[in-house]
């Protein structure tokens, strides 16, 4: 599967539980919208995957890729209700980072 780069290096820092190079991948005033709340650019995103990764230590397995509407689903294993569970991650991208960045079930 051909993935852009910037999803390529986020499942990659997902995998490793960098939470430094995940938020890498964004832009300075991203958004990332989660289990129902918004986190607001650069340090809080950080900050949130960081207490995921301690919490859930999820894994990704991309699955498939919707080129046209910026959607990866994804085999996201971890310690939580209903895992592995098959996630969308929707992107929007601003000058080849993250701007957005929605994760629905």
């Amino acid at each position: 599967m051909n993935l852009p780069k910037m999803i390529s290096e986020l499942v990659k820092a997902q995998n490793e539980f960098d939470s430094t190079a995940y938020a890498s991948c964004f832009t300075e005033t991203a958004e990332v919208f989660d289990e129902g709340k918004t986190h607001n650019g650069k340090a809080e995103i950080e900050s949130w995957i960081d207490k995921a990764n301690k919490e859930y230590h999820a894994t990704m397995e991309p699955v498939a890729y919707d080129e046209d509407a910026n959607i990866l689903s994804a085999k996201t294993s971890g310690n939580f209700p209903g895992s592995p569970a098959i996630l969308k991650y929707h992107f929007q991208f601003s000058n080849d980072l993250i701007q957005s960045l929605k994760i629905t079930g």
